[in-house]
């Protein structure tokens, strides 16, 4: 191998950045994916009337479901950390941005997606929502507070760090800045932003706003999600409670009086251990009335985002060798740098590890179910960026993190191994911890507010680290042996077993067929496996395995250590090219358990991995002539994952 060229760790951990003619969708490929306009020719879909993306226009509904893409975590000028970091895009421009337009980052140079969002949600902080923005205009009575004046005059990063010191002790509940009158404003024109960009049919916003929950700064932060065009006066947020269980009582009265709304844990690993701890935010023992609240409360986890990935740790997870992905280990906001650490004082905070991952929290719910007969961990995946320029970023090549002001265009960062904060930040205020993710998906039958949130509901979700890989995944008893290459595979797999999200009965002895399916974005790199990771009980204790199910480049799983062999591919560091000659476009197979155990609980999900390529911070150093830095991963490989699939014996 040449010196220049790099492979991961270990030889299935790799990522790579391979733009190749693209293969045009087939018949199945067609039923997996709604086809987008592409530099190569659309592909067919399977079943008659079934619609085209967004992008494509509005079509009749497709009752074996289209994949759409979206992002649901998205801040503008109405977030308070967000205008104090220089953001001033409103909600009317992040839907523009959202629908391909340019936005104009804080930084002053242009962003741009390579193409259009399926859905998107702007979702501003509710605490203190537009009151730093109303602090800054001169014609409004809160801009002659002390505090405002101090934000109007600072034009340095020493002096808006200043700024955001004294405001934040307002935000913290201090009486004499908070106008709810103001807050109200403000959400009346995120409302109406939202109803005015929504297009049933091409392109989905929906009423949504971000609850902070933040006790000790231990990030329990959510976002909530309407369904419709109805919306509270005044969103719920952690002023007026920390407590989650008091935000879902006001989610259920909105419910009682016809406004319906779910709830979006977002950065448990930024917790400190709380968002998955196995006891109530009072510190009561769970109950089954507690598990149904929460699962009607909260169907859906975000598990990558800009603030890391939540999927596993190398400490939960030691024999997954992919569980060591984009990892941002501290507590939220503790461990954000720059201003944010002079809010609290001294270093980062490490955030405790047990009960901040989603995998031992699906562990623990399946360990309550089998102990106790409850499991107030059934939830579905999705993804999102968590930006705070009203844009999320575009990939790793052109990634821009979130820090307004201090973000500035990319190959223009300070490349600073001795910046303050242990070699970990470009500068005082960018974190090459963070990461370019990242995107939710669903299956449903339109692109409509209706169909995309009854999704949601049933779980029929995935994430990605922010290709537009599409996966699909279904358990059943009845699935032949040829299912695979079935023209009316996607109708059988639904007639015959239950999609993600949902859950399986063992009738008795055989063992359930999983059939797994994922195609690559087209302007991403091609996928080198496709995974099934299962967790069940045994003896009242929980295990995970990961095997392998489906290789790139022809390749076969070893039946020993259910793992692919080395497809090859590598990444060239001198200037981010990769293998052109190894990955797949799609991956799918009919998998059994070779482990299945009838008389225990069980879940499975899937991970897909592409081949490897350079991260973010590798494509800055050769921008800008360095090395890479040698504390961080010169490559990673994007993936996506679905929601789960419950075995009950």
């Amino acid at each position: 191998m040449p010196r220049n060229t790099l492979r991961p760790r270990s030889n299935v951990q790799r990522r790579s950045r391979f733009v190749a003619p693209l293969v045009m969708c087939g018949v199945l490929a067609g039923m997996l994916m709604a086809c987008v306009a592409d530099p190569g020719p659309p592909a067919p879909d399977a079943s008659e009337g079934a619609a085209a993306s967004a992008q494509n226009g509005a079509a009749e509904p497709n009752p074996l479901r289209n994949a759409y893409f979206g992002d649901l975590h998205v801040h503008t000028r109405f977030s308070y950390d967000a205008f104090l970091n220089g953001t001033r895009g409103s909600p009317d421009d992040a839907y523009r941005y959202a629908r391909g337009e340019p936005l104009m980052h804080p930084g002053g140079f242009e962003v741009q997606l390579r193409e259009p969002m399926d859905f998107y949600a702007v979702s501003d902080h509710a605490v203190f929502l537009g009151m730093i923005n109303a602090m800054a205009d001169p014609e409004q009575e809160v801009s002659s507070h002390p505090a405002s004046r101090l934000l109007a005059a600072a034009e340095t990063p020493e002096e808006r760090q200043d700024a955001q010191r004294e405001i934040r002790t307002y935000i913290g509940g201090r009486e004499g800045l908070l106008d709810m009158d103001i807050v109200r404003s403000a959400w009346r024109e995120t409302v109406e932003a939202a109803e005015r960009h929504n297009r049933p049919g091409e392109f989905t916003t929906f009423i949504a706003y971000e609850y902070t929950a933040s006790p000790d700064s231990q990030n329990l932060h959510r976002n909530v999600i309407f369904r419709g065009s109805e919306a509270p006066a005044a969103p719920f947020s952690r002023l007026d409670s920390n407590d989650p269980e008091d935000m879902w009582a006001w989610l259920e009265s909105n419910r009682e009086a016809g406004i319906e709304a779910i709830a979006i844990p977002h950065n448990a690993n930024g917790s400190n251990g709380l968002m998955f701890r196995p006891q109530r935010f009072s510190g009561a023992p769970f109950d089954a009335a507690y598990a149904e609240r929460r699962m009607r409360n909260e169907p859906l986890v975000e598990i990558t985002q800009i603030k890391g990935t939540t999927d596993t740790h190398p400490a939960l997870s030691p024999n997954d060798e992919w569980a060591d992905f984009e990892i941002y280990p501290y507590i939220i906001p503790r461990g954000m740098p720059g201003v944010a650490q002079n809010y609290y004082g001294g270093e980062p905070t490490e955030s405790v590890i047990s009960g901040s991952y989603v995998r031992e929290a699906y562990l623990n719910g399946l360990r309550m179910a089998e102990t106790s007969g409850f499991n107030p961990y059934r939830f579905g995946l999705v993804g999102s960026t968590d930006t705070h320029t009203a844009g999320g970023p575009a990939g790793e090549s052109g990634f821009f993190a979130s820090d307004g002001l201090a973000d500035p265009p990319e190959g223009t960062r300070p490349f600073d191994t001795s910046a303050p904060g242990g070699g970990r930040r470009y500068n005082a205020s960018q974190n090459p911890l963070f990461s370019a993710a990242g995107l939710a998906g669903v299956w449903a039958e339109e692109n409509t507010r209706d169909s995309i949130f009854d999704a949601f509901r049933r779980k029929e979700t995935f994430a990605t680290t922010g290709p537009r890989i599409r996966v699909r995944f279904f358990a059943g008893y009845g699935y032949p042996d040829g299912v695979v290459d079935d023209p009316g595979m996607v109708a059988e797999a639904y007639a015959g077993g239950v999609a993600m999200g949902g859950e399986l009965v063992a009738p008795g002895s055989r063992a359930p067929r999983f059939l797994t399916w994922a195609t690559r974005d087209p302007a991403s790199n091609p996928l080198q496996r496709l995974q099934v990771i299962k967790g069940w009980v045994d003896g009242g204790e929980a295990h995970e395995r990961v095997y392998d199910v489906a290789c790139s480049d022809g390749l076969a799983v070893d039946p020993a250590t259910h793992r692919c062999p080395d497809n090859g591919a590598v990444v060239n560091l001198d200037d981010c090219s990769v293998s052109a000659d190894a990955g797949d476009a799609e991956l799918r197979t009919l998998w059994t358990d070779p482990d299945f155990d009838p008389a225990q609980r069980a879940l499975y999900y899937v991970r897909v991995l592409e081949n490897p390529s350079c991260r973010w911070s590798t494509w800055e150093a050769i921008r800008a002539g360095n090395e890479p830095r040698p504390d961080l991963p010169a490559i990673i490989q994007e993936r996506a994952w679905s929601s789960p699939i419950w075995i009950t014996p």
